[in-house]
C-alpha cells in the first residue's frame, strides 16, 4: 500500500491546496449565468467506459433529471457533488439500474457501457449489476461469515469451479480492499461485527469479487469517522488502476482528494463538469462557484 499512500498524500494535499484556492476565487472567475441551465464543460472522457446521453428520470410526474450527458473514463474516479436534493444520487442509481426498484420510476435516453445499451429490453439486470456494482452510503454487510459476505457473488453468478479457486478469489477481494491482514484469522466470524469502516471496506470487497467493470459509490464515507474515511479514500485511489468509479459526495474536500474529474448538479441540472482541478480552482458557471465557494448548499 506504499504507493497508494504516496498517492494518497498527493491527493490530500492537492486538496489542500485547491481548497485553499476556492476562498480567493473572484466574481468574475465564472463567465456563464446563473440562468444558464445547460451543461458547461466537456462532457466527453478521453476513454470512456460509459457513455450517458440525454438522460431523463421521472417520478411519476416529477422531472428529477434533466437531460444530462456525461462520460465515465476508464481508470478515472468521476466525482458527482452538489446540493441535497440535486438529483446526483439518483443519477448514479441510473448506471446500474437500480432505480427499476422504485415505482413510478421512469427513465429515458441513452447510457451504454461497452457500446451496450443497459436500458435495452433485451438487458438483463442481474449480470449488469454485477459489472456495474454499487457501494452503499450505509455499509450493509449480509448477515453471513465475512467468508460467505465474499463468496456470495461468485457462487450464484457461476464464477469460480472449486473451494480452492473460492478461497482464492476471497482472500484476492479482501486483499483489493484492504482488509485481508485485519480479518485472516476470522473469516468465519459475522461481518455485522466489524467496525464501521471494515463493513464498508467488507461491501467494496464484495462488490470487486464479481469482478466489475465500474464501481458506483454512494457517499460511501458519510457514516464513518475520520481514520476510516481516509482507509476507503486510498482504497479508492487503488482501486482506480483497475475500475472506472463514480462518487457522489457532499464533501468537497473528498472530491478534490479522490476524483480526477468532477460534475456538480443543481435541481436535476448538470451544471458544469470538468477536470477536478478546474471546477474547483476556475469554475465557468456561475452555480458552480457558488457552491463551491459555500455561498449556497
Amino acid at each position: 500500500m506504499e504507493n497508494v499512500s504516496v498517492a494518497a498524500a498527493e491527493g490530500a494535499d492537492f486538496a489542500e491546496n485547491t481548497m485553499a484556492q476556492v476562498s480567493t476565487i473572484s466574481h468574475t472567475t465564472a463567465t456563464v449565468s446563473r440562468d444558464v441551465r445547460t451543461t458547461v464543460g466537456e462532457i466527453a472522457a478521453e476513454n470512456p467506459r460509459m457513455i450517458c446521453r440525454g438522460v431523463n428520470v421521472y417520478y411519476n410526474e416529477k422531472h428529477a433529471i434533466k437531460d444530462v450527458s456525461v462520460d465515465l473514463g476508464r481508470n478515472e474516479v468521476l466525482a458527482m457533488i452538489g446540493p441535497s436534493g440535486c438529483g446526483k444520487s439518483t443519477f448514479l442509481r441510473c448506471l446500474n439500474r437500480m432505480n427499476d426498484t422504485i415505482d413510478g420510476c421512469r427513465v429515458t435516453g441513452s447510457i451504454t457501457i461497452d457500446g451496450e445499451n443497459i436500458y435495452d429490453k433485451s438487458m438483463d439486470v442481474v449480470p449488469l449489476r454485477a459489472q456495474v456494482g454499487m457501494v452503499f452510503q450505509k455499509p450493509n454487510p449480509f448477515p453471513k461469515s465475512i467468508f460467505d459476505n465474499v463468496a456470495y457473488g461468485p457462487r450464484i453468478h457461476g464464477l469460480v469451479e472449486n473451494k480452492d479457486e473460492l478461497e482464492h478469489l476471497v482472500e484476492h477481494s479482501l486483499r483489493k480492499a484492504g482488509l485481508w491482514e485485519e480479518v485472516k484469522d476470522r473469516l468465519a466470524q459475522p461481518g455485522t461485527g466489524l467496525s464501521g469502516g471494515q463493513q464498508q471496506r467488507l461491501c467494496i470487497a464484495r462488490t470487486i469479487a464479481v469482478s466489475p467493470e465500474v464501481i458506483l459509490m454512494d457517499e460511501p464515507c458519510s457514516a464513518l469517522d475520520p481514520i476510516a474515511t481516509a482507509k476507503v479514500e486510498e482504497l479508492i485511489d487503488e482501486l482506480r488502476e483497475n475500475y472506472t468509479i463514480a462518487i457522489v459526495t457532499h464533501s468537497m474536500q473528498q472530491a478534490a482528494r479522490v476524483s480526477q474529474r468532477t460534475a456538480y448538479f443543481h435541481l436535476g441540472d448538470l451544471i458544469e463538469v470538468g477536470s477536478t482541478e478546474q471546477i474547483f480552482n476556475t469554475p465557468r458557471h456561475q452555480l458552480t462557484e457558488d457552491y463551491i465557494t459555500g455561498r449556497f448548499g
